[in-house]
């Protein structure tokens, strides 16, 4: 029977049922107030594989598509402000050989590596552009190219973040690491794109260029003891050209900040390590005052990102710490109240796999990262997925963050699926030696693990770990509470059901041991381009061609 209520009642009860609706949905989903949770562990399913190969070089998503001078692997990334954004892209071929000249308006002479059956590699011209004067939270169509000649991309969009503020924040932020390029890449890259993104993370480990030859395309778990004799790790740099095609129908309307992995070092002579990171990306580096593109921070809406560099100094006395400091103290929690941390290697990690690898850099930063109240770290590094209760120093601490490792973007090295408190799988204290830093593992002195280097069991502070492939979804409601959403790439061809997900939720003012950051708005951070019109075809502010690293084997 349908009941007819006096219309001074229908929309307060149409209220009522949304707030109930709300209410309910949300008792559904855990809330970090519920923990800490009892460690949980979901086994590898057996009917998956573990890996997959990687896309060929003539893979439609690999291959150039244009010709000439015009636009490819266009990319976007946010700048220090809202009103700004950077625009890259590439022209021009790249060219592989023994005496290759780089494209102009470069003057770096390439350089060979001294080893038999390797060549030199030059990149297409890389552009950055950073465009000023735009509206904050403003959808806009741009094409990118020279106009004069005429090569001109297809019209593209992007749009603004949100001005910060407590109530203001990207709709949806996708995290990814070790992504790679096989067809499990293919797949995790398919579904983020379902799941709309306004804002990507990419925790490190891109295009694993420098193994992709020596692997024969089918990757190694342990590259050292598979190629023992390989005097370099040769680095085949058209996979970086096929990885920003690959990546360039998401990342030329939605931006993608980058932070630095191990696969990104590619040594070369001369002591050149981290040469196409360092030039394929525009980061905000200058404009957050780190003068690094190593470490640096930005902000969207209320959020403010922190992005730290594991393989370059992170000791107390070094320029980044120095950085990270003046950083942190300058946040000013009441226009973004989220802090936001990221870099590659996990500090928690229950994994064999890199077990307590960068345990001196979690050493040197915990604490200051604790004192200034940070509310979520993500990483990868290890290539699985992994949700830690509110830690600190091996310690269960309500005013911890929540540590988040999504390791498991599709790399060739497959899934990592073995446990350090697996019986028989805990590693020496000799294993897992950093490619940067010292070694500083340790025996727990307290607690379940006391007098132990791993756990006979899930550790405490692990609240949920499965070994799956896939990518996460953050999405803040407000100043208080985050959505935070793991989607396993299996569920993409099922029901979309979910691999984990919970809410965060701040509670700053119980935390009285976290220092709250102080200083001016971040957002009027000095800028070294000064602001100008808002027109998209804007004139180059620099370019670059990448002559250096190669590395093939003929």
């Amino acid at each position: 029977m349908d009941v007819l209520l006096p219309s001074r009642w229908r929309g307060a009860a149409a209220i009522f049922l949304i707030i109930a609706e709300i209410v309910v949905c949300q008792a559904l989903i855990p809330t970090t107030l519920d923990g800490p949770f009892k460690p949980s562990t979901r086994s590898f399913d057996p009917s998956l594989r573990r890996g997959s190969a990687d896309l060929p070089m003539d893979h439609p998503r690999l291959k150039k598509n244009v010709s000439g001078n015009f636009p490819q692997q266009i990319a976007l990334a946010l700048s220090s402000s809202p009103t700004s954004m950077w625009v890259s892209w590439v022209t021009g071929d790249a060219q592989i050989g023994s005496n290759v000249i780089p494209l102009d308006p470069a003057s770096v002479g390439s350089e060979l590596y001294p080893f038999e059956g390797l060549s030199n590699y030059t990149s297409g011209i890389i552009h950055h552009v950073r465009i000023d004067g735009l509206e904050p939270g403003t959808k806009y169509f741009y094409k990118c190219g020279d106009s004069s000649m005429p090569a001109m991309s297809d019209e593209l969009v992007l749009q603004t973040m949100p001005l910060p503020g407590s109530n203001s924040y990207p709709a949806r932020i996708a995290v990814i690491g070790d992504l790679g390029l096989t067809s499990n890449s293919s797949s995790t890259i398919d579904h983020l794109t379902m799941n709309d993104p306004s804002l990507i993370l990419m925790v490190g480990d891109l295009t694993y260029a420098n193994q992709y030859l020596t692997t024969g395309g089918k990757g190694a778990s342990c590259y050292s003891c598979a190629f023992p004799d390989a005097p370099i790790r040769e680095t085949y740099q058209p996979r970086w050209d096929g990885w920003g095609r690959f990546m360039e129908p998401l990342t030329s309307r939605i931006p993608m900040m980058v932070i630095e992995g191990n696969h990104e070092i590619e040594p070369q002579v001369a002591g050149i390590t981290f040469k196409s990171y360092l030039t394929r990306f525009a980061v905000p580096s200058e404009e957050s005052g780190s003068n690094s593109n190593f470490y640096y921070s930005f902000e969207a809406g209320g959020i403010h990102f922190i992005m730290l560099g594991a393989y370059v100094d992170y000791n107390s006395t070094g320029a980044q710490y120095t950085w990270l400091q003046r950083d942190l103290n300058q946040v000013n929690r009441s226009n973004t109240p989220w802090l936001v941390a990221a870099w590659h290697p996990p500090w928690y990690n229950s994994y064999n796999s890199h077990y307590q690898e960068f345990e001196c850099m979690r050493q040197e930063m915990e604490a200051l990262l604790y004192q200034y109240g940070v509310d979520i770290v993500f990483n990868g590094h290890v290539h699985a997925y992994e949700r830690i209760n509110r830690v600190y120093n091996y310690t269960l601490d309500s005013c911890g963050p929540v540590y988040i490792t999504v390791g498991d973007g599709g790399n060739i090295e497959q899934v990592d699926v073995d446990h350090a408190d697996d019986p028989g799988k805990c590693p020496s204290p000799g294993d897992n030696k950093p490619e940067f830093g010292g070694v500083c593992h340790l025996n727990f002195t307290s607690g379940l693990a006391k007098g132990k280097f791993c756990w006979d069991s899930q550790p405490e502070w692990s609240a949920f770990r499965e070994s799956s492939f896939g990518h996460g979804i953050l999405e803040v409601v407000n100043s208080t509470y985050a959505l935070w959403k793991w989607h396993r790439n299996q569920d993409n061809y099922k029901d979309d059901k979910l691999g984990d997900r919970i809410y965060i939720v701040r509670q700053p003012e119980l935390c009285t041991n976290s220092s709250t950051s102080k200083g001016n708005d971040a957002t009027g951070k000095g800028s070294s381009i000064a602001n100008g019109a808002p027109a998209l075809l804007a004139k180059w502010k620099w370019f670059i061609s990448l002559p250096f690293i190669l590395t093939t084997v003929m």
